[in-house]
């Protein structure tokens, strides 16, 4: 190649240097093909311990990127061409070049619109356009046990791939009012196994676009382990994963969103609270079962009705959801209570959306006041809140 191509190639590599420093936690690799004739020279290079480890003919190198830039137009000079493909998990951006032209593109990968056969025969949402799609997303979906390695979504798993793909929706919706800082920082708390955070992950920087790190805490060293072999296997660089109690972590920076998926009883209340004293600009939660409020409180007007213990129980569970949704208006927080998956599925299937959009109301804080002393409560959440 000549050496004003060369050159052009050289400003090119500058502008990506720029990028992998911005964008190092979604760097996947640096691809170059060298023709000549009809012989292609293939060398790649992937991220490792703040250098790039260049493989080209044989020969391995750990090189600066301003090195491997001066490595691949020295080369350059040899071959006739060049195409070289910068990858970021979601985009590739492609340099072609040869002795007449120098161009440069982004390319995102594509996507697979059609769904798997083994979803069009049984899945109750036929028409549904997903947000987590099969093909694009088949290694996460592999990954996180959804799907096959042959690529089909298993049968018994169509439920739970659904319940996710709603989850994302339901999320998508509120992340027009988040505020873009440089990077989103979203806490799990219980995370489990984390799925739901794998699949965020995968949906926020792969399809949307937006920087974003994930921190998942859990009490369970087992779990975490496994969260983070799988965050390993899926080269999702933009995770850590915590063995620590919910009520104990303190944040290195601000956190954007907290969300906490069946946390049982009063750890939802915990992960509730830690959003709040956090100041985070959203909190999403899906509690589980509801104990706490069902042995406290009383309601002199219900009596002859909360004699019946499933309509005790049941009451319990929306006084329970109800406190917490209007501590958090107390709070600042604009609040939506939706049915998460259907009620024939589980009626435990409500989910807390909370956005931050003011300062705290005393005339709601009065009236969360006298619901506690008029039910004879002392809910958990308020308990954690003040400790």
């Amino acid at each position: 190649m000549n050496k004003q191509s060369i050159s052009k190639v050289n400003l090119f590599l500058i502008g990506l240097k720029s990028r992998l420093e911005e964008n190092l936690d979604i760097f996947k690799n640096i691809t170059v093909v060298y023709k000549t004739g009809l012989k292609n020279f293939k060398g790649i290079g992937t991220y490792d311990s703040d250098k790039i480890k260049f493989n080209f003919n044989g020969k391995t190198e750990s090189l600066s990127m301003d090195g491997l830039t001066t490595k691949l137009c020295d080369t350059a000079v040899n071959y006739d061409s060049m195409i070289l493909t910068y990858s970021e998990r979601g985009t590739d951006i492609l340099i072609e070049a040869d002795n007449k032209n120098v161009k440069m593109k982004n390319i995102d990968i594509k996507e697979e619109e059609t769904i798997s056969n083994s979803i069009n025969e049984t899945s109750t949402l036929l028409n549904r356009n997903y947000y987590i799609k099969v093909g694009k997303a088949d290694k996460l979906l592999k990954e996180i046990g959804v799907m096959t390695k042959e690529g089909k979504v298993k049968n018994y798993k169509i439920r739970k791939y659904n319940q996710i793909d709603h989850y994302v929706e339901l999320f998508d919706e509120m992340l027009n009012d988040i505020p873009r800082n440089k990077v989103i920082n979203i806490l799990d708390c219980g995370c489990g196994k984390s799925y739901l955070s794998f699949v965020l992950n995968y949906y926020l920087t792969e399809v949307k676009k937006i920087k974003c790190h994930f921190i998942g805490l859990d009490y369970k060293e087992s779990v975490i382990e496994t969260s983070r072999k799988m965050a390993e296997n899926l080269g999702y660089k933009n995770m850590e994963f915590h063995e620590i109690d919910v009520k104990d972590y303190i944040p290195k920076n601000k956190i954007g969103i907290v969300m906490s998926l069946h946390a049982c009883d009063t750890a939802t209340d915990m992960a509730l609270a830690l959003g709040i004293k956090l100041d985070s600009d959203a909190i999403i939660a899906v509690p589980c079962c509801h104990r706490e409020l069902l042995s406290q409180y009383s309601y002199e007007p219900f009596k002859s009705i909360l004699k019946h213990g499933v309509f005790k129980s049941r009451m319990a569970d929306i006084l329970t959801d109800g406190m917490r949704s209007l501590l958090l208006e107390a709070k600042g927080y604009d609040v939506s209570v939706v049915e998460y998956i259907s009620p024939l599925e589980t009626p435990k299937n409500i989910m807390i959306r909370a956005l931050k959009n003011k300062d705290e109301n005393e005339d709601l804080m009065a009236e969360y006041f006298n619901l506690m002393s008029s039910l004879n409560v002392y809910p958990a959440l308020y308990g954690f809140l003040n400790e």
